[in-house]
């Protein structure tokens, strides 16, 4: 049984961390305001951006002139994988999920026979997969040093990916990121982005309200690199959202435990304390009565 001063120091240590706790919580709590309105504010940009593409892709269909983003190299034997977490932890099950995910397909991939190569964005994902496939990395993205993440350092990704894709090293590129939903709902999803597969909501009629000059083949060449560069825009601001509320989820399940166990120390130090308190009056009245 631990005695009064081990309790005494243990309960301060436990109220030091609840207010680390309660701290990161009210910062995750400020940071998701502002990355869950940058991941909904760019939403219907991005489904009116499929729904165009999509009537621009259904249009020029599988011919041979098709930009080579959208036909594809009529392979899948070698598959990228791009896996983005966040590059900070204290996040509940948020980086584990989407590495989990990731690490499914990964192996799926493997046993089809598949050639598979991981890029990762985000520190915890690398050490999530490095132990068991350390040896598929071929690159990863720090962004530890960006303060907000932009568009810039959407195309940056992206520019890398499309270098690799036109210089032959995968014909398949799939990213795996967090939906946002709720504060306690993240999705770990996967959407492949290289070759280009875009689905236009339903009824809506964006391929026939346009008329597209020059060819619609020109035009998807010029717009699937941005398409790319979109998609994992709209990823990576899912992802702020999602890893804000994870966090902040994770910060309040941690301060209610902590109290918890502030509370049933507090009972154990004061029936330590009254025990000790006890065996010295009965010490005292002992010896009183030996007198």
């Amino acid at each position: 049984m631990p005695n009064l001063k081990d309790l005494k120091n243990r309960i301060a240590s436990v109220k030091s961390t609840r207010k680390i706790t309660k701290a990161m919580q009210m910062v995750a709590a400020a940071k998701l305001r502002r990355a869950q309105e940058a991941a909904e504010e760019s939403r219907p940009y991005a489904k009116r951006f499929n729904a165009v593409m999509a009537g621009l892709a259904a249009s020029v269909g599988g011919s041979d002139t098709a930009p080579k983003l959208l036909r594809g190299t009529g392979s899948d034997q070698v598959q990228l994988l791009v896996v983005m977490t966040a590059e900070r932890g204290l996040c509940g099950g948020f980086n584990s999920n989407i590495a989990k995910l990731a690490r499914q397909k990964a192996h799926e991939l493997k046993a089809a026979g598949k050639t598979v190569k991981i890029l990762t964005v985000g520190k915890k994902g690398r050490d999530a997969l490095k132990r068991d496939f350390g040896d598929d990395f071929i690159g990863h993205v720090d962004l530890s040093e960006v303060k907000r993440v932009g568009y810039a350092n959407a195309q940056e990704i992206a520019k890398g990916i499309l270098t690799r894709f036109d210089a032959g090293e995968f014909d398949v590129a799939t990213i795996f990121y967090a939906e946002f939903v709720n504060v306690v709902t993240q999705i770990p999803t996967a959407q492949q982005i290289i070759p280009a597969s875009f689905e236009a909501a339903e009824g809506d009629g964006a391929s026939a309200l346009y008329d597209y000059e020059p060819s619609e083949e020109q035009i998807l060449a010029d717009l699937l690199p941005r398409g790319v560069a979109t998609q994992i825009f709209s990823a990576l601001l899912e992802n702020g959202a999602s890893e804000q509320g994870a966090r902040m989820s994770a910060m309040d399940n941690a301060t209610r435990n902590a109290g918890e166990m502030i509370d049933k120390l507090t009972i154990e130090f004061n029936r330590s304390r009254q025990a000790v308190i006890t065996n010295e009056l009965i010490e005292i009245i002992s010896g009183a009565e030996a007198l």
